[in-house]
C-alpha cells in the first residue's frame, strides 16, 4: 500500500471499526489532541494523513460552509451546506414532500451532516433523503443504538443478509474477527506512516 496514494476512503472505514481508546493512541502516534466524540478522532487523523495539518475542529471546510445565507435553496440537487440548513419547520416540510409524511428531524442525520461536511462532502437534499430513508427502514426493524456502534449496526445488517439464521453468538463472534481485520490494517498503515517519520527524528543520546 503506497503511502502516497492511500485510499483514505478505506482508512476512514476501518477507523470507524476502532474503540475511543483505540483511536485516541493513533492520534497520541501523530501528536494530535483530541477529547471529543468518536466522529472528531476520525476527522481529525484523516485531516493530517492528507493534509498534514492538524485540523481546528471549530472549523469546517470552506466548500462545505454557506458564504451567503440568503442564497441558501430548498432543492432536492442543492447542497446541503453548514449554516444554509436549518431543523425549522420549512425544512421539515420540504422533506415531507420528498421522503414521506413519517420524516422527522433525527440525531443521526444531523450527525451524518456533520461527517459529511468535515469530510469536504456536503451533500446534496436528495442524497440525505436516501441516506434517511434506509436508514430509518433499518431502524424500525433492528431498532438504533449508541452512535459509537453504527459501524457494528452495518456490519450485522450485511451479515444477517447472508446468514439469516445465525445466533447472537455467531454474530459477535464474526463481528469480532472483522473488527480485528480493521484494526490490522489501521495498524499496518500506521506502521509504514510513521515508520519514514521515525527516520527523520535526531537520535537521542544519552549521557555516559
Amino acid at each position: 500500500m503506497s503511502l502516497r496514494n492511500i485510499d483514505h476512503d478505506q482508512l476512514r472505514a476501518s477507523l470507524h471499526y476502532l474503540y475511543v481508546s483505540e483511536l485516541r493512541a493513533c492520534c497520541e502516534k501523530l501528536n494530535l489532541f483530541v477529547k471529543r466524540k468518536k466522529i472528531d478522532f476520525i476527522n481529525r487523523i484523516i485531516h493530517f494523513i492528507k493534509n498534514g495539518e492538524k485540523l481546528n475542529l471549530s472549523e469546517y471546510p470552506a466548500t462545505s460552509v454557506l458564504k451567503d445565507r440568503n442564497n441558501s435553496i430548498l432543492s432536492p440537487d442543492a447542497l446541503i451546506l453548514k449554516g444554509g440548513y436549518k431543523n425549522d419547520l420549512k425544512t421539515r416540510l420540504f422533506f415531507k414532500e420528498i421522503i414521506g409524511r413519517h420524516f422527522h428531524f433525527t440525531a443521526f442525520g444531523i450527525d451524518w451532516l456533520e461527517s459529511r461536511w468535515m469530510e469536504d462532502k456536503p451533500p446534496t437534499y436528495q442524497e440525505f433523503a436516501d441516506m434517511w430513508s434506509k436508514e430509518y427502514k433499518f431502524r424500525k426493524i433492528y431498532g438504533s443504538a449508541p452512535k459509537a456502534k453504527w459501524a457494528y449496526i452495518n456490519f450485522i445488517k450485511i451479515y444477517l443478509n447472508d446468514n439469516p439464521n445465525a445466533s447472537r453468538n455467531e454474530i459477535l463472534s464474526s463481528w469480532e474477527l472483522e473488527r480485528i481485520k480493521h484494526k490490522e490494517l489501521v495498524d499496518k498503515f500506521f506502521k509504514g506512516y510513521l515508520w519514514p517519520l521515525n527516520l527523520l527524528q535526531p537520535p537521542i543520546l544519552h549521557a555516559k
